[in-house]
């Protein structure tokens, strides 16, 4: 069975974390990772032990939800709140962050920022970028990998059940062996 790419492997973390959202205009999902290891991660939503737009409706000034904290600046926060450096990490997002997230991102130190999709690319967040010196590369997430990874699972499964059936065990030891092997899996 083919490894999942790096890059791939992180994005698929952030469209993961991103289901925790409880932004109801756009799910987000941050991952930040330092020398291939997750050191933090954030999805948009709202201040610990806030209401959620999920619950009260957006809080809408100017076109914004002031309600939400944005994935990338929830991620930065978690690594300042345990002391996680982010010097030189990576940045991997769903989607394009904004000029306050870009300024936030070039501050903390991050080397580079991979997302998934384009979302409103502000032209002054990526001259930004461009004169910090951070690599920003669009990496679409191809939900299929994990689907490919469960496919081949579940036809190894099968294989091996139909060896198992086809030793003639008991149904009772038949199944814990199944059940073991599928812990393992």
């Amino acid at each position: 069975m083919k490894r999942i790419e790096w890059d791939q492997f992180f994005m698929a973390q952030s469209h993961l974390i991103s289901t925790r959202s409880t932004c109801t205009r756009l799910m987000v999902g941050a991952t930040i990772v330092r020398d291939k290891r997750m050191i933090a991660s954030g999805y948009n939503g709202s201040i610990a032990g806030g209401d959620h737009c999920t619950e009260k409706g957006c809080l809408i000034v100017e076109g914004h939800c002031i309600r939400t904290i944005h994935a990338e600046m929830n991620a930065l926060l978690q690594c300042a709140k345990f002391g996680a450096s982010t010097d030189q990490a990576e940045l991997y997002v769903t989607h394009f962050p904004c000029v306050a997230c870009c300024k936030s991102i070039i501050q903390a130190g991050i080397k580079a920022v991979y997302y998934a999709k384009d979302y409103k690319n502000n032209p002054y967040a990526i001259e930004l970028f461009e004169q910090a010196g951070v690599i920003v590369k669009k990496v679409p997430f191809d939900h299929e990998i994990l689907n490919d990874g469960l496919l081949s699972k579940q036809q190894m499964l099968t294989s091996i059940t139909e060896a198992i059936n086809e030793e003639g065990l008991p149904e009772d030891k038949a199944q814990s062996l199944l059940q073991s092997i599928e812990g393992k899996l």
